[in-house]
């Protein structure tokens, strides 16, 4: 059984998406064994104690500095010996003593199609630019700012009526449906990565080759 630590800062949609998941039956051979927030208002923690699970409030304000505030991030996820760390709407940004000690075990979800508008407020910058598409990407964690190797993307079209608000309920609805996927697909030992390519065991690519999709839509 491989045990999740899973870190959040706000309301926990994602970490919610991954509880029903791991109930269901979807995502086998895990668990979730701590939610750890930086804020103690976050509404996720709500969401892990009623579904029994473990929870912890590191502030990051009661640290002097950033190394410091991530030893007892650290510290509190081997107590529970977590296997993988998920960040779940974690709103801080970690520095390369962290995640050399969980390399390539960290997985975080993006609301934007990465490499384009990495960074806070993809929706609105990928809005803002006048993109045809956005979405959503699930990668793992490296030192740059969501500049790790990409599990799986989802693809959103931007409509004439959209504005940022409308678009973001949209792309979190997919950010639902994709992280549990990509923490299902890890668990399974299903992932591997190559240089800057995750490839997928076991992947079906029969009748795929023409793929593709268009915005806006015409018949002629």
């Amino acid at each position: 059984m491989k045990k999740l630590g899973i870190l959040i800062s706000g309301s926990g949609t994602n970490l919610q998406s991954i509880i029903d998941n791991i109930n269901s039956g979807f995502i086998k051979n895990a668990e979730i064994s701590v939610v750890i927030s930086n804020n103690s208002e976050a509404y996720g923690l709500v969401r892990a104690e009623k579904s029994s699970i473990p929870t912890a409030v590191i502030n990051h304000k009661d640290f002097p500095n950033r190394e410091d505030f991530e030893e007892k991030l650290i510290e509190k996820l081997e107590e529970y010996n977590i296997d993988y760390v998920i960040l779940a709407g974690f709103m801080r940004v970690l520095t390369k003593k962290f995640i050399s000690h969980y390399r390539y075990k960290i997985l975080n979800i993006h609301p934007a199609l990465l490499p384009s508008f990495p960074g806070t407020d993809g929706q609105k910058q990928a809005f803002e630019y006048g993109v045809k598409f956005s979405g959503c990407t699930v990668h793992f964690v490296d030192e740059g700012t969501d500049t790790g190797p990409i599990i799986v993307q989802a693809v959103v079209p931007v409509l004439q009526n959209d504005n940022v608000e409308t678009l973001k309920k949209r792309i979190l609805a997919k950010e639902h449906i994709i992280f549990p996927y990509a923490i299902k697909l890890l668990v399974e030992d299903k992932l591997q990565i190559s240089g800057r390519k995750v490839y997928i065991k076991d992947e079906p690519t029969e009748n795929m080759k023409d793929l593709f999709l268009i915005n806006p839509y015409s018949t002629s």
